[in-house]
């Protein structure tokens, strides 16, 4: 479970009660689709002729141009992670990462997940001594990607979630 008991407002779009703008949210959905496809890798070198979590992350970036709607994306999340169920390792973590990303379409806070998934593949695709270095890197660049309008956000979700999010964050 990735996601709190109670949701941050600032994580819950405006028409939802929160406070969230729409094009924050979107901000969001390209972020978390930029963390999953930057492990994509891991899950094609595995399955190179399964397209569902690639699709995934397109729908996430479809959803942010408005060419598909937020049940389109979540149902490719969805597909995504059944992708993964099979597998092991960083080909497993890479796919979550994938339907976590066409998810934020319905959940703004699946961007963590998406984010947390992604430095699971990292720290899952090297050996055990290596991996916290990996995670470490991996959290670096996604933050270097960070969009400047919910720099702030993400950070401080990532220190409020990170302990349901595999401590992760704190690499």
């Amino acid at each position: 479970m990735i996601l709190p008991a109670v949701r941050d407002p600032r994580l819950v779009t405006i028409r939802r009660g929160g406070t969230l703008t729409d094009a924050d949210h979107h901000l969001l959905a390209l972020w978390a689709a930029t963390c999953a496809e930057h492990v994509l890798g891991h899950f094609e070198s595995e399955r190179p002729d399964d397209p569902r979590p690639r699709k995934a992350i397109e729908h996430a970036r479809a959803w942010t141009r408005g060419e598909v709607t937020m049940m389109t994306a979540r149902a490719a999340g969805g597909h995504a992670m059944g992708a993964a169920r099979d597998l092991r390792g960083a080909p497993r973590f890479a796919a979550y990462a994938a339907g976590q990303a066409a998810c934020v379409a319905h959940v703004a806070a699946h961007d963590l997940g998406a984010a947390a998934y992604a430095i699971k593949a990292a720290r899952a695709a090297v050996s055990v001594d290596e991996s916290a270095a990996a995670g470490r890197t991996e959290c670096a660049w996604q933050r270097d990607q960070l969009p400047p309008p919910v720099r702030e956000l993400v950070l401080d979700d990532q220190l409020a979630r990170n302990a349901i999010c595999w401590s992760v964050f704190d690499d």
